[in-house]
């Protein structure tokens, strides 16, 4: 039995009242506020198992809530929600690499070249492929490369994660579009799962508190759940250029929680340089509806 695209056979949800772009700064919110608790989990459990724990509880979340029938879908339907959950782990993974080496801010101000790429892509206009180039500017200022301070590693990491990203929001409206519901997270989260459970299931084995296991579950609420069930019903009603576009809130967000969460306070010319990123996803191209 086939699934038809969500927009032709389910009616209007709740949400589908809320606008969409806000549903995205919720989720933007919700990502850094689980980041930044995902950092507590670092020692004890380590990068990977911070990401197999969020993942697992996440996807245990999801089938609980969507109790999905996954008998009713052929494989060529099952192939795009699989091939996002492969892609939302190695993100995820990266992306926690990353900000276990580099401030929050700066983190994302790398990685947000992702789906800033997507917004110019799809924007099918030449002037647009000039905001790459100002965020490109705003994430040298952010890195300081002449300092030699910044963590190659965490920026290779970075990058890494922003090319999951602007995979991710590729992937995640295709998806939106073919599944009823939450139905495509239900599929792509426990593939995410079982990805990072070969990373981090052996650091994480054998130190798993009651402690930790109570951080993971806000940290899974926080990010995955939340934040990926409201992306994909943003992009359900947003184009890709609009929703990359709308990401460029996401670095000054990361770095206001890393300030107040964190106490990651950053230098001058790294607030001029978040400004650029951000800047160049406001003016990348105007947001629209699908």
């Amino acid at each position: 039995m086939g699934t038809t695209p969500a927009r032709l056979t389910s009616r209007p949800s709740p949400a589908d009242r809320v606008p969409a772009w806000s549903l995205a700064v919720i989720a933007m919110l919700s990502v850094q506020l689980g980041a930044a608790i995902s950092i507590a989990l670092f020692e004890p459990i380590g990068v990977g198992g911070t990401a197999w724990l969020r993942m697992t509880l996440g996807a245990i979340g999801i089938v609980l809530i969507v109790r999905p029938r996954y008998r009713q879908w052929a494989w060529r339907e099952l192939r795009a929600p699989v091939l996002l959950g492969v892609v939302s782990a190695a993100m995820t993974l990266c992306f926690l690499e990353a900000i276990a080496r580099l401030p929050l801010g700066t983190a994302v101000a790398i990685e947000f070249l992702g789906p800033l790429t997507v917004a110019a892509i799809h924007a099918h206009s030449r002037r647009a492929l000039l905001w790459p180039g100002l965020a490109l500017v705003g994430v040298v200022l952010m890195t300081e490369p002449w300092q030699g301070s910044a963590s190659l590693v965490g920026i290779a990491f970075a990058v890494a994660s922003g090319v999951g990203w602007g995979l991710y929001i590729v992937i995640t409206q295709h998806v939106g579009d073919r599944f009823a519901g939450v139905d495509g997270l239900a599929i792509s989260l426990p593939v995410a799962a079982a990805v990072t459970a070969f990373v981090g299931l052996p650091q994480a084995w054998g130190h798993l508190t009651v402690q930790v296991v109570l951080i993971g579950l806000v940290a899974a609420a926080l990010l995955p759940l939340i934040p990926w069930t409201l992306e994909l019903l943003a992009l359900r009603r947003l184009t890709k250029t609009a929703f990359g576009t709308l990401m460029a809130l996401e670095p000054a967000i990361a770095l206001a929680i890393g300030l107040l969460v964190l106490h990651q306070v950053p230098a001058a010319l790294q607030i001029v340089g978040i400004a650029a990123v951000v800047l160049a996803g406001i003016v990348a191209e105007r947001t629209g509806q699908r």
